[in-house]
Protein backbone atom coordinates (compact mmCIF):
# COMPACT_ATOMS: atom_id res chain seq x y z
CA UNK A 1 0.00 0.00 0.00
CA UNK A 2 1.62 3.59 -0.95
CA UNK A 3 1.25 5.12 2.66
CA UNK A 4 3.78 3.53 5.33
CA UNK A 5 2.27 2.41 8.78
CA UNK A 6 4.89 5.33 10.00
CA UNK A 7 2.40 7.53 8.21
CA UNK A 8 -0.48 6.45 10.41
CA UNK A 9 1.54 6.28 13.77
CA UNK A 10 3.10 9.61 13.78
CA UNK A 11 -0.09 11.34 13.54
CA UNK A 12 -1.94 9.29 16.59
CA UNK A 13 -1.92 12.60 18.85
CA UNK A 14 -4.02 14.77 15.61
CA UNK A 15 -5.54 11.96 15.04
CA UNK A 16 -7.00 11.08 18.41
CA UNK A 17 -8.09 15.12 18.28
CA UNK A 18 -10.01 14.58 14.90
CA UNK A 19 -11.89 11.33 16.07
CA UNK A 20 -13.28 13.36 19.53
CA UNK A 21 -14.02 16.34 17.55
CA UNK A 22 -18.19 16.74 16.39
CA UNK A 23 -17.31 15.61 13.36
CA UNK A 24 -15.35 12.29 14.25
CA UNK A 25 -17.88 11.46 16.87
CA UNK A 26 -20.48 11.59 13.89
CA UNK A 27 -18.55 9.70 12.06
CA UNK A 28 -18.75 6.74 14.33
CA UNK A 29 -22.24 6.84 15.37
CA UNK A 30 -23.64 7.46 12.03
CA UNK A 31 -20.83 4.31 11.10
CA UNK A 32 -22.70 2.30 13.52
CA UNK A 33 -26.06 3.36 13.47
CA UNK A 34 -26.07 2.12 9.73
CA UNK A 35 -24.33 -1.24 10.08
CA UNK A 36 -27.26 -2.01 12.89
CA UNK A 37 -30.18 -1.31 10.29
CA UNK A 38 -28.39 -3.22 8.01
CA UNK A 39 -28.00 -6.40 10.00
CA UNK A 40 -31.51 -6.21 11.49
CA UNK A 41 -32.09 -9.27 13.41
CA UNK A 42 -28.42 -10.52 13.25
CA UNK A 43 -27.55 -8.25 15.23
CA UNK A 44 -29.03 -9.49 18.32
CA UNK A 45 -27.06 -12.37 18.59
CA UNK A 46 -23.14 -12.56 18.55
CA UNK A 47 -21.33 -12.01 15.48
CA UNK A 48 -17.47 -12.77 14.44
CA UNK A 49 -16.45 -9.24 12.67
CA UNK A 50 -13.57 -8.55 10.67
CA UNK A 51 -12.55 -4.71 10.53
CA UNK A 52 -9.48 -4.38 8.30
CA UNK A 53 -7.51 -1.11 8.90
CA UNK A 54 -9.17 -0.78 11.83
CA UNK A 55 -6.48 1.77 12.98
CA UNK A 56 -7.21 2.26 16.90
CA UNK A 57 -10.81 0.67 17.56
CA UNK A 58 -12.97 3.01 16.39
CA UNK A 59 -15.48 1.30 15.42
CA UNK A 60 -14.48 -1.59 16.67
CA UNK A 61 -14.64 -1.19 20.74
CA UNK A 62 -18.48 0.37 19.82
CA UNK A 63 -19.12 -3.27 18.43
CA UNK A 64 -17.67 -5.25 21.25
CA UNK A 65 -19.38 -2.92 23.71
CA UNK A 66 -22.71 -4.95 21.70
CA UNK A 67 -21.41 -7.94 22.43
CA UNK A 68 -19.63 -8.98 19.02
CA UNK A 69 -16.18 -10.38 18.39
CA UNK A 70 -14.07 -8.40 16.79
CA UNK A 71 -10.79 -8.88 15.02
CA UNK A 72 -8.93 -5.88 13.95
CA UNK A 73 -6.41 -5.71 11.44
CA UNK A 74 -3.77 -2.94 10.41
CA UNK A 75 0.16 -2.57 9.46
CA UNK A 76 0.43 0.51 12.35
CA UNK A 77 1.83 -1.21 15.70
CA UNK A 78 0.76 1.94 17.00
CA UNK A 79 -2.57 2.16 15.76
CA UNK A 80 -3.02 -1.40 16.72
CA UNK A 81 -1.27 -0.60 20.87
CA UNK A 82 -4.08 1.89 21.04
CA UNK A 83 -7.20 -0.09 19.76
CA UNK A 84 -5.76 -2.75 22.27
CA UNK A 85 -5.33 -0.30 25.09
CA UNK A 86 -9.02 1.51 24.05
CA UNK A 87 -10.54 -2.42 24.03
CA UNK A 88 -9.14 -2.97 27.76
CA UNK A 89 -10.11 0.27 29.03
CA UNK A 90 -13.63 -0.27 28.41
CA UNK A 91 -13.52 -4.05 29.99
CA UNK A 92 -13.69 -5.46 26.60
CA UNK A 93 -10.33 -7.04 26.16
CA UNK A 94 -12.17 -10.71 25.67
CA UNK A 95 -13.78 -9.28 22.42
CA UNK A 96 -11.37 -7.91 20.15
CA UNK A 97 -8.16 -9.36 18.85
CA UNK A 98 -5.60 -6.80 17.04
CA UNK A 99 -3.42 -8.73 14.39
CA UNK A 100 -0.51 -6.39 12.75
CA UNK A 101 -1.27 -7.67 8.71
CA UNK A 102 -1.06 -5.83 5.73
CA UNK A 103 -5.03 -6.26 4.35
CA UNK A 104 -3.96 -7.01 0.34
CA UNK A 105 -2.05 -9.95 2.39
CA UNK A 106 -3.48 -11.82 5.32
CA UNK A 107 -2.72 -14.27 7.05
CA UNK A 108 -4.02 -18.17 6.01
CA UNK A 109 -6.63 -18.51 8.95
CA UNK A 110 -8.08 -15.06 8.60
CA UNK A 111 -8.30 -15.25 4.89
CA UNK A 112 -10.76 -18.46 5.63
CA UNK A 113 -12.17 -17.51 8.34
CA UNK A 114 -15.62 -16.87 7.45
CA UNK A 115 -16.08 -14.03 9.46
CA UNK A 116 -20.08 -12.74 9.69
CA UNK A 117 -19.39 -9.14 9.13
CA UNK A 118 -16.15 -7.60 7.25
CA UNK A 119 -15.57 -3.97 7.43
CA UNK A 120 -13.35 -1.80 5.14
CA UNK A 121 -13.73 1.80 6.19
CA UNK A 122 -12.07 4.45 5.70
CA UNK A 123 -9.28 2.39 3.45
CA UNK A 124 -9.73 2.77 -0.22
CA UNK A 125 -8.90 6.25 -0.21
CA UNK A 126 -5.45 4.98 0.61
CA UNK A 127 -5.27 2.57 -2.42
CA UNK A 128 -5.08 2.67 -6.39
CA UNK A 129 -7.06 -0.68 -7.01
CA UNK A 130 -10.40 -0.78 -5.62
CA UNK A 131 -11.73 -3.98 -7.08
CA UNK A 132 -8.54 -5.75 -5.56
CA UNK A 133 -8.99 -4.74 -1.82
CA UNK A 134 -12.46 -5.08 -2.29
CA UNK A 135 -12.27 -8.73 -3.87
CA UNK A 136 -9.09 -9.43 -1.02
CA UNK A 137 -11.91 -8.16 1.76
CA UNK A 138 -14.42 -10.62 0.75
CA UNK A 139 -13.14 -13.39 0.75
CA UNK A 140 -13.06 -13.53 4.37
CA UNK A 141 -16.65 -13.25 5.06
CA UNK A 142 -18.76 -16.00 4.64
CA UNK A 143 -21.57 -16.63 2.24
CA UNK A 144 -24.49 -14.56 3.22
CA UNK A 145 -22.37 -12.28 5.71
CA UNK A 146 -22.66 -8.49 5.39
CA UNK A 147 -19.84 -6.03 4.00
CA UNK A 148 -19.49 -2.41 4.77
CA UNK A 149 -16.78 -0.38 3.01
CA UNK A 150 -16.84 3.27 3.98
CA UNK A 151 -14.47 5.93 1.68
CA UNK A 152 -14.32 9.55 1.32
CA UNK A 153 -16.83 10.63 -1.19
CA UNK A 154 -15.81 12.41 -4.66
CA UNK A 155 -19.07 14.21 -4.98
CA UNK A 156 -18.53 16.00 -2.00
CA UNK A 157 -15.84 17.80 -3.10
CA UNK A 158 -17.00 20.78 -5.17
CA UNK A 159 -19.88 21.78 -2.59
CA UNK A 160 -17.59 21.50 0.05
CA UNK A 161 -14.92 23.89 -1.31
CA UNK A 162 -17.72 26.42 -2.56
CA UNK A 163 -19.37 26.59 0.75
CA UNK A 164 -16.67 26.16 3.09
CA UNK A 165 -13.98 28.15 1.58
CA UNK A 166 -15.73 30.17 -1.02
CA UNK A 167 -13.60 29.38 -3.75
CA UNK A 168 -15.57 28.85 -7.02
CA UNK A 169 -13.46 28.37 -9.64
CA UNK A 170 -11.56 26.00 -7.72
CA UNK A 171 -14.87 24.24 -7.14
CA UNK A 172 -15.07 23.89 -10.41
CA UNK A 173 -11.94 22.70 -11.10
CA UNK A 174 -12.36 19.94 -8.51
CA UNK A 175 -15.79 18.19 -10.48
CA UNK A 176 -12.79 16.12 -12.18
CA UNK A 177 -10.37 15.74 -9.72
CA UNK A 178 -9.95 12.30 -8.10
CA UNK A 179 -7.10 13.14 -5.26
CA UNK A 180 -7.03 15.44 -2.50
CA UNK A 181 -4.74 15.97 0.56
CA UNK A 182 -5.28 14.34 4.19
CA UNK A 183 -4.30 16.85 6.72
CA UNK A 184 -4.56 14.59 9.72
CA UNK A 185 -2.03 12.22 8.48
CA UNK A 186 -0.81 14.56 5.75
CA UNK A 187 -1.20 11.73 2.97
CA UNK A 188 -2.56 11.80 -0.34
CA UNK A 189 -6.32 10.46 -0.51
CA UNK A 190 -8.07 8.59 -3.84
CA UNK A 191 -11.52 10.55 -4.03
CA UNK A 192 -14.02 7.76 -5.41
CA UNK A 193 -18.22 7.24 -5.35
CA UNK A 194 -20.63 5.21 -3.96
CA UNK A 195 -21.57 4.35 -7.73
CA UNK A 196 -18.37 2.93 -9.00
CA UNK A 197 -17.77 1.42 -5.82
CA UNK A 198 -21.53 -0.14 -6.04
CA UNK A 199 -20.62 -1.34 -9.43
CA UNK A 200 -17.85 -3.19 -7.91
CA UNK A 201 -19.55 -4.90 -5.41
CA UNK A 202 -22.22 -5.98 -8.35
CA UNK A 203 -19.16 -7.48 -9.94
CA UNK A 204 -17.80 -9.26 -7.16
CA UNK A 205 -21.21 -10.87 -6.03
CA UNK A 206 -22.88 -8.60 -3.36
CA UNK A 207 -26.34 -8.18 -3.28
CA UNK A 208 -28.66 -5.97 -1.37
CA UNK A 209 -26.50 -2.83 -1.26
CA UNK A 210 -27.30 0.15 0.59
CA UNK A 211 -25.78 3.38 0.66
CA UNK A 212 -25.58 5.76 3.61
CA UNK A 213 -24.16 9.30 3.78
CA UNK A 214 -21.57 9.90 7.18
CA UNK A 215 -21.99 13.68 7.55
CA UNK A 216 -24.55 14.77 5.12
CA UNK A 217 -24.94 18.28 6.46
CA UNK A 218 -21.85 18.48 9.05
CA UNK A 219 -19.09 19.46 7.04
CA UNK A 220 -21.26 22.01 5.05
CA UNK A 221 -21.56 23.92 8.21
CA UNK A 222 -19.15 26.97 8.78
CA UNK A 223 -19.40 27.77 12.19
CA UNK A 224 -17.35 24.46 13.04
CA UNK A 225 -16.96 26.21 16.75
CA UNK A 226 -20.65 25.89 17.36
CA UNK A 227 -20.84 22.25 16.72
CA UNK A 228 -18.91 21.84 19.97
CA UNK A 229 -22.06 22.93 21.75
CA UNK A 230 -24.01 19.81 23.76
CA UNK A 231 -27.31 21.28 22.71
CA UNK A 232 -26.50 22.23 19.00
CA UNK A 233 -24.89 18.90 18.57
CA UNK A 234 -27.56 17.15 20.06
CA UNK A 235 -29.94 18.56 17.11
CA UNK A 236 -26.88 18.20 14.37
CA UNK A 237 -26.67 14.04 15.44
CA UNK A 238 -30.52 14.06 15.20
CA UNK A 239 -30.62 15.68 11.84
CA UNK A 240 -27.90 13.12 10.34
CA UNK A 241 -29.26 10.05 11.57
CA UNK A 242 -32.34 11.36 10.10
CA UNK A 243 -30.74 11.81 6.52
CA UNK A 244 -27.86 8.99 7.10
CA UNK A 245 -30.22 7.12 4.57
CA UNK A 246 -32.13 9.49 2.96
CA UNK A 247 -32.21 10.81 -0.66
CA UNK A 248 -30.80 12.29 -2.12
CA UNK A 249 -28.62 13.19 0.70
CA UNK A 250 -26.10 10.47 0.42
CA UNK A 251 -24.80 11.67 -2.50
CA UNK A 252 -23.15 14.71 -1.35
CA UNK A 253 -22.08 13.29 2.17
CA UNK A 254 -18.31 13.92 3.25
CA UNK A 255 -18.33 10.39 2.96
CA UNK A 256 -20.06 7.27 1.74
CA UNK A 257 -20.51 4.07 3.32
CA UNK A 258 -22.26 0.75 1.76
CA UNK A 259 -23.34 -2.04 3.09
CA UNK A 260 -23.92 -5.71 0.99
CA UNK A 261 -24.32 -9.40 1.34
CA UNK A 262 -22.25 -11.34 0.03
CA UNK A 263 -23.60 -14.14 -2.34
CA UNK A 264 -24.66 -17.22 -0.86
CA UNK A 265 -22.51 -20.14 -1.95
Amino acid sequence: MPETAETFDDAMSRWREWQEAPWGRLRYTLAEANLLRSLGEDAARPLRVLDLAGGDGGDAVRLAALGHHVTVVDQAPAMLAAAAGRAEAAGLGALVTCVQADVLALPADLARAGFDVVLCHNLLQYVDDVRAVLATSLTSLRPGGLFSVMAVNRHAAPLLTAVREGDLAAALASLDADRTRARTFDAELRLYTAEETTAHLAALGCRDVCHYGIRSVCDHLTDDARKYEPAYYAELERLELALTARHPYPHTARLFQLTARKEQG
